[in-house]
């Protein structure tokens, strides 16, 4: 049977203190032993520098990072000057997107779709790079169709993607529909769950509402009759993505790639009560 992967995300810190509340997270969640950490950017490419510090970082306490890279924005040249540095710090392993256009932000640079990032990433390093990108099980909020959003996957895939993270989903058929039509059309790279463990409704909302992800009725309901009870909100929570988690595991999923939020306790309890592999 092949291993499955279980990684964690976290974003760039913006102050001083953030860089010191990141580095106790990251020795809690270091315990459970992930394959890799990765670390996110801002929108247009922006915190490219928070990133590379915070990759060195996670490198030098001896773990394997991942920074993502976005081509909004950014020119062939920049992004072969950003390909060097990491490949120079010996990382190995890059998770290539698109990117979020800023608000307000004209040109999109010289590449327009991710799959032409990981083309480029291919042509400039070989096989230097473990190329990650990113699927949509409930559709890209930006796609024309399923079946064009389907199809951008695949090029991207068929550009030299080794493996995918899909954005956060609640409905595991959704995630098991995808990973279905996508082999059906030849892909054959593991497809990673990416898991947000639920621990604030208003914060949950305004994400799902900007990147797409579905919450079910019932889960929105029930998180809202909660108001304010934050124990409730984060005992529910646990139990729900516990469910999903359980599901995903039984049906075959290659790994889970956990949104900490630059927070240890939720992907923590997660990690246990799922008896997921630890150090």
């Amino acid at each position: 049977m092949t291993q499955k992967n279980f990684s964690i995300e976290f974003f760039p810190p913006k102050t001083p203190e953030g860089v010191e509340k990141l580095r106790a997270t990251r020795a809690r969640l270091a315990e459970l032993n992930p394959k890799y950490f990765s670390v996110t950017f801002g929108a247009g490419g922006s915190t490219q520098k928070g990133t590379l510090e915070t990759v060195l970082d996670i490198k030098r306490e001896g773990h394997e990072a991942a920074p993502h890279l976005s081509c909004i924005g950014g020119t062939r040249e920049s992004i072969r000057a950003i390909l060097q540095e990491y490949k120079s710090h010996g990382i190995r392993r890059v998770v290539a997107l698109r990117g979020d256009l800023p608000s307000g932000y004209g040109a999109s640079g010289e590449f327009r779709y991710a799959n032409e990032l990981v083309e480029f990433i291919r042509a400039e390093t070989g096989d230097w790079f473990h190329i990650e990108v990113a699927a949509y099980p409930e559709m890209h909020p930006q796609a024309k169709s399923p079946q064009d959003d389907l199809q951008n996957f695949v090029r991207k895939v068929k550009a030299g993607a080794n493996a995918a993270i899909t954005q956060y989903f609640y409905n595991a058929d959704a995630y098991f529909r995808f990973a279905d039509e996508a082999r059906k059309a030849g892909v054959d790279v593991p497809i990673v769950a990416g898991i947000m463990p639920i621990t604030n409704y208003s914060q949950l909302m305004r994400f799902s509402d900007m990147c797409g992800a579905e919450i079910p009725r019932w889960i929105r309901l029930k998180l809202a009759s909660y108001g304010d009870d934050a124990e409730s909100i984060k005992a529910f929570g646990l139990d729900v993505v516990t469910g999903l988690c359980e599901r995903l595991l039984a049906g075959g999923v290659p790994g889970m790639h956990f949104y900490t939020l630059n927070q240890a306790a939720a992907t923590t309890a997660l990690w246990k009560r799922l008896n997921l592999p630890a150090g």
